[in-house]
Parts: C-alpha cells; structure tokens; sequence
C-alpha cells in the first residue's frame, strides 16, 4: 500500500502544481489590465510588483524554501544591459494593457516567432525556417494582419506601445537571454536581480515620464481610499510572484510538451476569461483572428520541437521551452 500512496501524493502534487500555474498564467493578464484600469500609474504599479517579487524571492531562500545567487555590484553590473530591457518590456507591456484590451496583448505576444525568426536569421546567422515553420509564421501574421484590421479600438497610442512591446521583448529573448546565460546565474538568481535592478532604475522612469507629478497630485487631492485598486494592485503583484513559483515547479515535474500544451491551453482560458468577465474584450470576427494567431503559435512550437529526435535537436528543444518558460514568469504572461 505504501507504493500506491507515495505514488497518489506525487500525482496529486504534480496536479496541483500544474492547477496552480494554469490558474495564475490565465488570470495574470486579466488582473493586470483590471489593476492597471483601477490604479492608472504604470510606473507605479510595476515597481510595486517588482517589490514583491525581489521581496518574496529573498523571504523564500531566507526561509529555505528556494535558492538564489548572492546579489553582488560585480555581477549587477553585467546584468544591468539585461535588467534595462527587462524594464522597457514590462514598462511597454504595462501601458500596452493600459491603452488597449487583452486581447490585443495577446495577439502581439503571440507574434513574436515572427520576430524572433527573422532576427534568428539575420543576426544569428541561422538556417532560413522549413516548410511547416514557415506556414506557421504566415498563419500568425494572418491573423494579427485580420485583428488590426477588425479592432475597432485602434488607436495610434495603443499601437504604438504594442510595437515597442513586441519590439522589446524580441530584443530580450534573441540576445539577452544568450547573454545572461554566460553569467551562470540560477533560475530565482535571474528573478532576483532582474527584478531587483528594474526596481532600481524606476525612479528614473518617474521622472522622464513625469508620473511622479501625476502621484504627487493625487496624493495632495486627499482623495477617498480606493479599496478595489488596492486589491487590484495586491492581486497584481501577488499574482507576478506566484506565477514565478508554479511556473518553475510545474516546468520541473512534467514534460516539456506537456508544459508547452499547458501553456497553450492557458491563452485559450485567457481569452475565455477576458470575454465573460466584462466588455472590454474584441469584437467576434477579431476574437476568431486572435484563435486563428494563437493556431499559429502551437503550429511555430509544433515545427521548431518535432523535426528530429536527434539529440542535439531535443537538446535545443529544452532550451527554448526553458527561455520560453523564464521569459513567460517573469513578465507575468502566457
């Protein structure tokens, strides 16, 4: 009996993990486009999450529950070019959310294959995409081409931080992640000093973008405790941190493609969640354009991880998933 139940306890922790990480990467671009619409201050709001996560990643290793590297001025200094996009990624996603609906979020960051192949091969020097990759990359240009042209909430400002969002976050996943890797920093080690240096540089961003005078004018307004952003703001950050934890574990205790097919499952919850819970969502024709992109994707992840069972193919299999993985929790999406 003893087998059976050591055997039902790791099932049912394997389970929960996967519920854990499905439920907070589902919600996680919902709330943040509630807390955002609550609590307009972008920079803000992600210095508070950046708080949070830098706060609970050293509560955690301090309790013993994980590990991190020592944050040391030697090694921030070469992390800081990685940190700065980081910053510019969650600063331009923010007032994406800010400025559009979730599903044109969605629609953006499902387009970055489109990018990240293209800058593959002209920087990277890599082969050109087969066949079925190459279909892919055309189905989700189709439908993003489909959803701009059918989203009657356009808007020059919305687009343009959607731009500088798929712009970023392309940057980071092509270069960046390449380069920290060279710096041997474990997984909570590369959450902590990205959060923590971005929560550094906030203030500058304060004052560039003159939010700070925004803040200090509704301080000085005396206004009325505002209970629902306050627990927008909390959900927001709490939900950043827990995403971190069940993103990572979940990644630990199933396969790569089951991981993958949870991930996909989550965008679809995403969509489904965003359209039941209030108007703020696309019109019906835009919402099949934004199905038709996220088609795409699984077709992208579908063709760059089943050409071969070679080895070094699986090898680079784990690693996409992995940078997939990191880049996903720490931006709070999927």
């Amino acid at each position: 009996m003893a087998p059976v139940s050591i055997e039902s306890r790791r099932v049912y922790a394997t389970s929960s993990l996967v519920l854990g990480y499905a439920v907070c990467s589902s919600l996680l671009a919902v709330i943040n486009k509630f807390a955002i619409t609550k609590f307009n201050y972008p920079g803000l709001l992600t210095a508070l999450q950046y708080l949070t996560s830098a706060l609970g990643v050293w509560v955690l290793g301090k309790l013993g529950l994980l590990h991190h590297d020592a944050f040391t001025w030697d090694t921030a200094k070469k992390f800081l070019p990685a940190a700065f996009v980081f910053y510019l990624a969650i600063f331009t996603n923010t007032n994406l959310l800010r400025h559009a609906n979730v599903d044109t979020f969605i629609v953006f960051r499902s387009c970055t294959p489109l990018l990240v192949a293209l800058a593959d091969t002209v920087f990277r020097k890599q082969p050109l995409p087969s066949k079925w990759t190459f279909l892919s990359l055309v189905v989700i240009l189709g439908g993003a081409i489909g959803y701009v042209a059918t989203d009657s909430g356009f808007t020059l400002t919305a687009y343009s931080w959607a731009f500088a969002y798929l712009v970023t976050i392309t940057t980071e996943m092509v270069y960046i992640k390449h380069m920290v890797t060279n710096l041997g920093l474990n997984t909570w080690g590369f959450v902590l000093y990205n959060n923590l240096l971005s929560l550094m540089m906030a203030p500058v961003f304060w004052i560039v973008t003159r939010e700070y005078a925004d803040v200090f004018r509704a301080v000085g307004a005396n206004r009325e405790f505002d209970l629902v952003a306050f627990l927008a703001v909390s959900l927001s950050c709490l939900f950043g941190l827990l995403i971190s934890f069940f993103g990572f574990a979940a990644r630990k205790a199933i396969s790569a493609t089951a991981f993958t097919v949870t991930g996909v499952v989550n965008k679809f919850l995403t969509v489904a969640i965003n359209v039941v819970i209030w108007d703020k969502h696309a019109s019906p024709t835009g919402l099949v354009c934004l199905l038709l992109t996220i088609f795409g994707g699984v077709m992208y992840q579908q063709s760059v991880t089943g050409v071969s069972n070679a080895p070094a193919q699986l090898q680079l299999e784990r690693k996409n998933n992995d940078d997939r993985l990191t880049d996903d929790v720490e931006k709070g999406t999927q």
